[in-house]
């Protein structure tokens, strides 16, 4: 039986924390959602009544129902039509994102982060961790069990892969449909807050990647509510672009901006990282995505928060503070940096490396300047790629030798030490690791683990061959496996997603790994120079494959970073000032990748009677002490 709200059920937005979804109160909960095609909203409480919304200004359906409590649920109908669907506001969808949604209560977890105050980008080492393979049980409260460990590694703050509501038993969680409802299968909305709160009192911030530039196409009904939350305005390859800038874009901006609070506010995430930001298109002002850094900070209030952008075109803008006419965000991942490691560590440049040769120079400038591609022509795409960023801080450029889509890209899901010799991998583990941007670890690969990472997704029938074949299209740029007879991992296979996860044991079957990602943390984070992140760097190339960085510090206290990438280098001398110590200084070798606590060679000294002797795939760091210093 429908029933009417009365005056009395009516309430004022202030009265809401967020304007869309559903709230509880004492006396029962407020309900309101956006669809402003549609003449008539009801909610169907799951073995009660029905009762119907008031219409609002801008679109709006909204009222308050007594007696309708947390952990009930609940369904829309659309002008008395036959179907109910989901909140599209949800906050928990506890039989997937085709079913009922349920009242959460988000003000009754108890939270002992009182003192937290949050996360800077500069100073901190990001780890991309994805839920469901990070352990064998694929829960937050599983992956909660192994934070000890990553915080004792030097791990400061967790880049948490996308967890929105998404349809089946696995995926990457990219393909989100319910913006606020964390993701079933992974536990309950409290688990996640759980984890968050864990991870602050060990010290580690937890960042939450978001996106904002499509919806999976399974599950998703935000078209029944109206088709203003999408746009055919822009093209997106994905899926239906998102309307932030046409006609009733109202809907969609104050979705995704509620949406920003709501993970801030009541998970205490430390803050975001924007998946494809290219695609995310507004020709409006202010831009969405500043809109989106002005929100987190709001939200954030007394606490500190980053955002991180992927953003294919590289575009500097999105990092520049509002004053300079930028969006405010923190940080852009460098995939320039990955292209150019990849090539030097395996000698391969097919498809997108094409343009990268992994050659010394690429990482002298990837250290001064961040982005190698500035605004000059890229080969790869036939025109230019890149905006001019030489203003922009070294740690707004987040560096990594492996994340979740170039792991899979490689087909067999391999990690990078499986990809080369282990003494070049751990050379470019220490690059990485000790250059002024912020590195960033992906999942197991402290431990060089075993396991691969794959392309997974679990779609009904209809999707899994769409899926699969669209998969098998994207890997033909790889000359090596364009023949259609190439075998690939089917996407919605179950041995697919558990080949996957993160075998535990393999941290104590590892140690010379961990020590040697440990030990390079430590050094970051404790040497006054590599801690300082700094820009005032220089480099050299010294031979084919081989290139020294200087880290200049206060009155001559200096680092040397060299990168041996080929043979061993015994030149009797160099005619290369950057190797000249300073003045009353020697150099001192404090580190080197070939210590066989890594499972290395052994060291060598760095001068001898006959010259500099520098190992071949290896990196040494040394130190310009006065004497008597060592």
């Amino acid at each position: 039986m429908l029933k009417s709200l009365p005056a009395a059920s009516s309430y004022a937005l202030g009265q809401r924390r967020l304007p869309v979804g559903a709230e509880p109160d004492a006396s029962g909960t407020g309900f309101r959602v956006w669809a402003p095609d549609r003449q008539a909203v009801s909610v169907c409480i799951e073995g009660g009544p029905e009762y119907a919304l008031l219409r609002e200004k801008h679109g709006y359906h909204g009222g308050h129902v007594p007696g309708v409590s947390t952990g009930m649920r609940y369904r829309f109908r659309l002008d008395n039509g036959d179907a109910v669907y989901p909140d599209p506001a949800s906050r928990f969808q506890p039989d997937g994102p085709h079913g009922p949604s349920e009242i959460v209560d988000s003000g009754s977890f108890g939270w002992e982060d009182a003192r937290w105050k949050g996360v800077q980008l500069q100073g901190q080492i990001l780890y991309e961790m994805h839920v469901g393979t990070f352990t064998p049980e694929g829960t937050w409260t599983a992956a909660a069990r192994h934070l000890e460990k990553l915080r004792d590694l030097g791990v400061s703050v967790i880049e948490m892969m996308p967890v929105a509501e998404f349809p089946g038993r696995f995926g990457w969680g990219y393909d989100g449909v319910d913006l606020f409802a964390p993701a079933h299968i992974y536990g309950t909305p409290d688990d996640l807050r759980r984890f968050v709160d864990r991870a602050h009192a060990l010290g580690i911030g937890v960042i939450l990647d978001v996106v904002y530039n499509h919806f999976g196409p399974d599950g998703c009904y935000l078209r029944e509510f109206s088709p203003h939350y999408f746009s055919a305005r822009h093209d997106n390859e994905w899926g239906e672009a998102l309307n932030f800038d046409g006609e009733h874009a109202i809907g969609m901006r104050q979705l995704v901006l509620a949406n920003v609070r709501y993970w801030i506010e009541e998970f205490h995430f430390d803050g975001l990282r924007l998946d494809a930001t290219q695609t995310i298109h507004d020709a409006s002002e202010p831009h969405i995505l500043k809109c989106i850094a002005e929100e987190a900070h709001k939200a954030a209030a007394d606490r500190r928060v980053i955002l991180v952008a992927e953003n294919e075109t590289q575009t500097a803008r999105l990092v520049r503070p509002w004053q300079r006419g930028g969006y405010g965000l923190d940080g852009l991942w460098n995939d320039d940096f990955h292209h150019s490691a990849l090539v030097a560590l395996t000698g391969r440049n097919p498809a997108y490396y094409s343009d990268h040769s992994g050659s010394p120079q690429e990482f002298i400038s990837a250290a001064k300047h961040g982005f190698l591609f500035q605004g000059q022509r890229y080969a790869w795409q036939k025109q230019p790629r890149g905006t001019p960023c030489l203003d922009l801080d070294p740690a707004q450029f987040v560096l990594f030798l492996e994340n979740h889509d170039q792991v899979a890209n490689s087909a067999s899901g391999a990690r990078v030490y499986q990809l080369t010799s282990p003494g070049r991998a751990r050379a470019f583990t220490a690059l990485m690791l000790l250059l002024p941007g912020t590195p960033m670890l992906f999942q197991g690969q402290e431990f060089w683990s075993s396991a691969p990472f794959l392309y997974f997704a679990d779609h009904q029938d209809s999707l899994q061959e769409a899926v699969a074949k669209g998969r098998r299209e994207f890997l033909t740029q790889f000359i090596n496996l364009e023949s259609p007879e190439t075998p690939l991992a089917a996407p919605h296979d179950p041995e697919t997603f558990n080949r996957c996860k993160l075998d535990w044991t393999e941290f104590e079957r590892h140690p010379a790994a961990v020590a040697l990602h440990r030990d390079l943390l430590t050094l970051r984070r404790t040497d006054i120079v590599f801690a300082a992140q700094k820009s005032r760097l220089d480099g050299a190339v010294l031979a084919n494959k081989c290139f020294v960085l200087r880290f200049f510090g206060e009155g001559g206290d200096d680092r040397l970073l060299i990168v041996n990438y080929g043979r061993d280098f015994k030149p009797p001398c160099l005619a290369e000032p950057l190797i000249a110590p300073p003045s009353e200084r020697k150099w001192q070798l404090v580190w080197c990748s070939e210590d066989q606590r890594y499972g290395g060679s052994g060291v060598v000294p760095f001068e001898t009677e006959q010259g500099l002797y520098i190992l071949g795939d290896s990196a040494c760091v040394l130190a310009a002490w006065k004497d008597g210093e060592f």
